[in-house]
C-alpha cells in the first residue's frame, strides 16, 4: 500500500469527478445530491420498549451433534 508524501500530492491535484481506487479510476456518483437530507433521530424509550414486547419463539439449534435452544 502506497503511503507518503508523493500519494497526497497527486490525490490533491485530482478533481473530484475521477476517483482512483487501488489504481483504478472510478467516476464520482453524483445521483443522491438531488435527494432531501434525512435527520435520524434515536428514542431511547421506543427501542426498550420494542426490545421488551417482543416474542421470541424459541429456536432449536445443532451445532456438531450438540443442539442448543436460543
Amino acid at each position: 500500500m502506497e503511503r507518503g508524501p508523493e500519494l497526497a500530492s497527486r490525490t490533491i491535484s485530482m478533481t473530484m469527478t475521477t476517483l482512483l481506487y487501488r489504481g483504478h479510476q472510478y467516476q464520482q456518483n453524483n445521483a443522491t445530491q438531488g435527494k432531501p437530507s434525512v435527520q435520524l433521530v434515536y428514542r431511547r424509550n421506543v427501542y426498550q420498549a420494542r426490545q421488551i414486547n417482543t416474542h421470541r419463539t424459541p429456536v432449536q439449534l445443532v451445532y456438531r451433534g450438540v443442539g442448543y435452544t436460543r
